[in-house]
């Protein structure tokens, strides 16, 4: 199997992320490892990685979220969405990826999976923790 780019394995983690809130949500046992197992032919380091990582620090990227959405929070949103957010806001805050990368990327499953206004919502929330983080560290 050839590799896949980080633009794929990224959709591969939207799509678990997705799994895991269904079951979650619907209280169904599952073990995080199937999960991924399930969507990757070969085990790969990057999907495990950010799917963990976002799992780990879910409380904190939610509240994180929820202070940039408008009257509005993270769980109000549609389970891909708030897939795409988390991804987006773990790679921003936890991860080295180029912070322009993290944002595009985002941004790229958003058109192609949410509408339009949920699209401009995600890129808003990523663009004001981008922001925030550069603030901080300057």
């Amino acid at each position: 199997m050839e590799q896949m780019t980080r633009s794929e394995l990224r959709q591969k983690i939207m799509t678990i992320l997705y799994q895991i809130n269904v079951y979650q949500n619907n209280k169904i046992e599952y073990e995080v490892d199937k999960v991924i197992s399930d969507a990757l032919e070969i085990d790969n380091e990057f999907v495990r990685d950010s799917v963990y990582g976002v799992i780990t620090n879910q409380t904190d990227i939610d509240a994180i979220a929820d202070s940039y959405l408008n009257k509005w929070t993270i769980k109000r949103l549609g389970f891909t969405d708030q897939a795409i957010l988390r991804l987006g806001i773990y790679e921003l805050l936890y991860t080295d990826t180029p912070e322009v990368v993290a944002i595009n990327e985002a941004i790229e499953l958003a058109k192609d999976y949410s509408d339009d206004d949920v699209r401009k919502m995600i890129n808003g929330v990523l663009d004001k923790v981008y922001h925030s983080k550069v603030d901080h560290e300057a």
